[in-house]
């Protein structure tokens, strides 16, 4: 035992050493996801060791088989008695389960409920362990979710408990402000994407597969729920239609929003000019074979979808809201309207298909600003400060 602390109390003075560090994430195709298994990948590729702790394989961490990722999945019971299955708990228990087997250095998770909360509550099985809990916001968790009465004192005390709370942009983090009064600080940190995988490319034979030579492809991909204002996507695109563009749009995701999404088309007359690609696997695939990304969203926290779309030199037509404005700039690598502007936004893709050459510059400067701004090298290493500052001021488990 005490050759035990000893090693723990040298790995805590050691500023240089790997981390082990727990991560929860929702496992879909949404941004918090996404970014949660994004930034385990790239600490894993800085030498850390990286748990995921979740109730299946997060997707982006599927067909991927990287040194020093591990993966514990959640079961949680199905008991008759249980109203609804109480995955926090069985959540908790397996955050303090794997603690202990991995002597983790500190847990960040993805989302205040059930996340945040679950961790604080393995912090309390582990006692008198302090272990660390960086909890990233991502939006609905305070702009839906916390929004309920219900559920509002709870994420307050999930902010309050947290060693760390970071927002994915500042107007998360003012929002959350002013929503939760908190006394910890909220620290604003951007997501990022790989600009080595999310790269321009020749649009030739796999678009042919769904547009001819001549169309301009619009697309847009997100998990089609209403924030996502859907249906604005499908009444931009018809308005584009009507004033003579040659175009498909191509929906890429799933989610409760698609099919009355397709029932709209149906009624506009546009469903044959539609192409429903499902969820894809690889997102960067596609992205580079299309001309306009549409993004509609009204409160959308941050906006990866379209920071990806950037690095692939494809412009953005969507709603100045949420913290959109602070990936896409005006004028420079895209457009944004008013919520809910159809026709301004149809104004908007019309000059951009009629001036091909513009939109080719605007898409690579579009590349350009996400480049100076939103790439593992700039984000990651302000996790790792954040990680190390917090391990410092750890109290070591006995």
């Amino acid at each position: 035992m005490g050759a035990s602390l000893v090693k723990m109390d040298v790995e805590l003075m050691d500023e240089t050493r790997p981390l082990r560090i727990g991560i929860t994430c929702h496992p879909s195709m949404g941004g918090s996801g996404v970014l949660a298994t994004e930034l385990g990948k790239e600490l894993a590729a800085r030498g850390h060791e990286i748990h995921f702790i979740t109730s299946r394989m997060p997707a982006r961490l599927r067909h991927t088989c990287q040194r020093g990722i591990h993966f514990h999945e959640v079961h949680a019971l199905h008991y008759p008695v249980f109203e609804h299955t109480p995955y926090m708990l069985a959540l908790a228990a397996k955050l303090a389960e794997v603690y202990r087997q991995s002597r983790l250095d500190l847990f960040h998770v993805h989302y205040a409920i059930p996340h945040a909360a679950a961790a604080i509550l393995a912090r309390q099985m582990l006692e008198p362990c302090q272990s660390p809990i960086v909890t990233t916001l991502h939006g609905t968790d305070v702009t839906l979710v916390g929004q309920d009465p219900s559920y509002h004192p709870m994420v307050r005390f999930c902010l309050e408990k947290s060693d760390a709370v970071t927002a994915v942009s500042d107007w998360l983090a003012d929002t959350t402000r002013e929503a939760f009064s908190p006394k910890r600080e909220i620290r604003r940190i951007h997501n990022f994407a790989d600009p080595e995988r999310f790269q321009p490319g020749e649009k030739g034979l796999q678009r042919a597969s769904f547009a001819a030579p001549e169309q301009t492809v619009f697309l847009h991909v997100s998990n089609f729920r209403p924030v996502k204002r859907v249906s604005d996507v499908i009444r931009i695109f018809a308005r584009c239609v009507a004033l003579g563009v040659d175009g498909v749009l191509a929906l890429a995701g799933e989610g409760p929003e698609l099919a009355p999404a397709l029932e709209l088309a149906q009624q506009l007359g546009i469903a044959a000019r539609l192409r429903p690609m499902g969820q894809v696997s690889d997102i960067s695939q596609l992205l580079p074979l299309s001309d306009i990304f549409l993004f509609p969203s009204d409160g959308e926290s941050f906006g990866l979808a379209p920071l990806e779309s950037l690095l692939c030199e494809v412009p953005v037509i969507g709603a100045r809201a949420g913290g959109l404005p602070e990936v896409v700039a005006e004028g420079i690598c895209g457009h944004l309207l008013p919520v809910g502007d159809i026709e301004g936004m149809a104004q908007a893709c019309l000059v951009l298909v009629n001036a091909p050459e513009h939109r080719k510059e605007m898409g690579h400067q579009g590349r350009i600003h996400c480049m100076e701004r939103f790439t593992p090298q700039a984000i990651v290493p302000r996790y790792e400060e954040l990680y190390r500052e917090l391990v410092r001021a750890r109290t070591p488990c006995h």
